[in-house]
């Protein structure tokens, strides 16, 4: 297999791109298994069966085992991809048929700046094609000694065929490597960032003199925060305001009864993007609620809004945005939009708690999450009073106590449901959906 690679080297401030083709023992794609992978059980053989929800089915789907905390699964081509540790300091990427199991193509092992703890695994898109991407944060070599020395290491595989290239970018600072647009985001979490295409490898370095900030929007230049990549621009946010480059800015699309100058993007994943709002001033439940709206982040187009009762204390981490595969139901801890009827949920009590935290929804809009959990992670854990929610009517259903619910529901309607057993090895389980 060809192995293209890409390293981005600061030379006197300028930035040089140097490629290097590395010869290798294949073609241009990534490895064809002979057979099926033996940690990979397929329908045609009996998987560990959890207790789930009635939507599927226990007795077929398929179970990989001592995997990757990360999966990524490509629309495109119905692959799911995940990362094993092939030794002690090396990796290698795999790939199997969501819906089968069936084995897919691998890349070659590699070894990552920090071998220590898995690379972290994520979906990319450019013109329309999809990649997988791993990527792992640390030092250069053995004798690295100052932040100049760290790199962030991509390795960049087309979903199709499993060709690989390489991307090594300079980063002094922990990143922040997200793909909610056109390419691969790297930021400190603040106004520094990078943009590699997935295509070609090529980088392209943004910093903070370059985000554009709006005229007349004093809170854009306080606690600015690049926050996610649209098909214009970077999404940045202020204080209170937010915006995209060369595109759109939040001013001109809150949403009607609110604050205009108001807005707070707490959540960011692909092509959409989740706000929070102060009500007008004035307005009868300012001083209590909030609204919290979906954006197209393309335009800023405000897709569905829901009050939902104001946090005694500011929460350390936002509700996280997890969509359908046709992204037209969206959930978000207590939150669950449905943007075809454009209507918005907020599940919580009336004492402004918050008992349900949804994690999961299919494309029949039926959400999946917990009442009384701490957060997503608790709930996957198998944490709270598991519940299903039904988006379009807002209808919730309790289920059995002892029901683990999915993760992620792909396009085909496999479940993913994640377990460790009691060698503590990690396990995904892919159930299909009950026909």
């Amino acid at each position: 297999m060809r192995q293209k690679i890409v390293r981005l080297v600061l030379v006197g401030g300028v930035l040089v791109l140097a490629m290097l083709l590395l010869l290798a023992t294949c073609g241009s794609g990534g490895k064809k298994d002979g057979k099926a992978d033996k940690k990979v059980k397929t329908s045609a053989t009996p998987v560990t069966q959890l207790t789930v929800p009635s939507a599927f089915e226990t007795e077929h789907g398929w179970e990989l085992v001592g995997t990757s905390p990360d999966h990524a699964i490509s629309r495109e081509t119905g692959r799911l991809a995940y990362l094993v540790r092939v030794s002690d300091t090396k990796f290698q990427l795999r790939t199997i048929d969501s819906k089968t199991g069936q084995s897919g193509w691998h890349g070659e092992s590699w070894r990552p700046p920090s071998p220590q703890r898995f690379p972290r695994l994520l979906t990319a898109t450019a013109d329309d094609r999809e990649y997988f991407v791993t990527w792992s944060y640390g030092k250069v070599g053995e004798n690295a000694l100052t932040p100049a020395d760290t790199i962030v290491s991509m390795d960049v595989y087309n979903a199709q065929d499993g060709s690989r290239r390489r991307v090594e970018v300079p980063w002094s600072t922990v990143p922040t490597v997200s793909a909610t647009g056109p390419g691969i985001l790297i930021s400190d979490g603040r106004t520094n960032s990078a943009v590699v295409d997935p295509a070609t490898g090529r980088v392209s370095q943004v910093t903070a003199a370059q985000l554009k900030y709006p005229k007349g929007c004093p809170a854009c230049k306080q606690l600015t925060e690049v926050r996610g990549l649209a098909q214009k621009g970077l999404l940045v946010s202020g204080s209170k305001e937010f915006w995209v480059q060369d595109g759109w800015f939040s001013r001109d699309v809150a949403p009607k009864g609110t604050d205009r100058r108001s807005g707070i993007p707490t959540s960011v994943i692909r092509g959409l993007l989740l706000a929070k709002w102060q009500l007008a001033k004035g307005a009868k439940r300012a001083a209590t609620h909030d609204l919290w709206t979906v954006h197209d982040l393309e335009t800023g187009k405000a897709l569905a809004s829901v009050e939902c009762s104001k946090p005694a204390i500011k929460p350390g981490q936002y509700p996280q945005l997890a969509a359908a595969p046709s992204a037209g139901s969206v959930v978000a801890g207590p939150l669950a939009f449905d943007l075809v009827t454009h209507r918005g949920f907020c599940f919580e009590g009336t004492d402004g708690s918050k008992p349900l935290t949804l994690v999961s929804v299919n494309d029949e809009g039926i959400a999946y999450g917990a009442a009384s959990a701490r957060n997503a992670g608790d709930v996957l854990a198998g944490g709270g009073a598991p519940v299903a929610v039904a988006v379009r009517s807002g209808s919730t259903g309790a289920l059995p106590s002892n029901v683990r619910v999915p993760g992620a529901v792909t396009s085909d309607g496999v479940g993913l449901f994640r377990w460790t057993d009691e060698k503590d090895r990690p396990h995904l389980i892919g159930y299909p959906g009950t026909r």
